[in-house]
This record gives C-alpha cells, structure tokens and sequence, in this order.
C-alpha cells in the first residue's frame, strides 16, 4: 500500500519538496494532521523528573490510521542523516534539508524500527522509521503514541558519540527553551512552516 502510495505522488506531484511525514492521502494538506492533546508548539511543559519546565519545541503527531504494527514515517524533504539516536523510546533521527539553498533540520522523536544511518541521503517518499508498536507501548509507556517533530533553524549541537551510541553525533535544543526568545531563535513552528511551504 505504501509503494502505491509513494508511485501515485511521484506522478501528480513531480515538483514537489516539502511534504507531510505521514502515510495520507494527500501529504501536502494539514487538514488530516493529528496532534496529541499536549501536542502544540510553544507550550509550556511542567518540570519533571530531571527535566526542567520548557517550552514545547515541536509537535507531537498521533498515527494517522489504527495501524499499531508498522504505520511509517518519512522525512518531509530530501536531505541527509546526521545524527541517529536508538535508545527505546528516545530514539531519534536528525536530518540535514537544504531547501533552495536555505539549511534547515528535522527531527523525529519516539520512533522505532530506524532503517537509514547517519550520512544516509533520504527523500520524502522513503520509510525512515515507524510509530511504535503495540509491544513496544506496552513496555516503554503509552504516553509515546505519537513521535515528537521538530524544524530546527540553526544547526544541532555536536556530540561526542559512543558506544551507547555510535551514530548519535547531534543533539536539538529541546529542552533548552525556557523562553519565547529562545523558542523563536531555534525553531520553526511546524505548523506555520507547513502552512508557507506545501504545495
């Protein structure tokens, strides 16, 4: 289904660059966009366990069909891994987007199944990870059925990779958004971004 899916975009929209990360029948539409109920760009979220009060610094996107054993996930624009992150419900993929000649990043968060590894070019219309599964909610929480979405506007922060993990050579500003200042100085609100940019 989701070959057909890819073939029937690549005829009706050639041109196009920026898409939807979600199986949908149209990619280029947020109309069909599900956001968890604390899902929202910008908003505040309490102080937990070993981690400060902060600004939300994306979205957090349900699944899009009742499909809880392999409902995928793309990347919204051609560009290249940087950084690959594997730790459970953690797990995480950055990519670099060079969009008419203009840098950005993406990030996808709480995903699982990761099939691409950093330095990895990557187009929209190729399966990058997927939701997690009903077993893998069972064990981790099902506080993760969503992944966390991010549009970075400056590059991520260097890491040292390690054995733990070996392609994780990036990190995002996550929980480094304590203002609105900050929220506005390092990333796009998905939405909004969404809005200017599909077509």
């Amino acid at each position: 289904m989701a070959n057909l899916f890819i073939i029937l975009f690549h005829i009706f929209f050639p041109g196009s660059k920026i898409f939807l990360p979600l199986d949908l029948p149209n990619r280029h539409s947020i109309d069909n966009l599900k956001l968890t109920e604390i899902g929202n760009f910008g908003l505040l979220r309490k102080e937990r366990k070993n981690i400060p009060a902060h600004l939300h610094t994306g979205i957090d996107i349900k699944r899009p069909h009742e499909n809880y054993s392999d409902e995928p996930i793309f990347p919204i624009a051609k560009g290249m891994v940087l950084s690959k992150r594997t730790d459970g419900p953690y797990a995480q993929l950055i990519i670099e987007h060079d969009f008419n000649g203009k840098y950005f990043w993406t990030a996808y968060e709480h995903i699982a199944d990761i099939s691409v590894k950093a330095g990895d070019l990557v187009d929209p219309f190729m399966q990058i990870a997927r939701f997690m599964n009903r077993e893998e909610l069972n064990k981790y929480g099902w506080q993760f059925d969503h992944f966390h979405f991010e549009i970075i506007k400056v590059k991520p922060q260097p890491l040292s990779s390690g054995p733990l993990h070996p392609e994780r050579f990036y990190k995002s500003f996550t929980l480094e958004c304590f203002s609105e200042q900050d929220l506005e100085k390092y990333f796009f609100d998905p939405l909004e971004f969404f809005r200017e940019n599909l077509k």
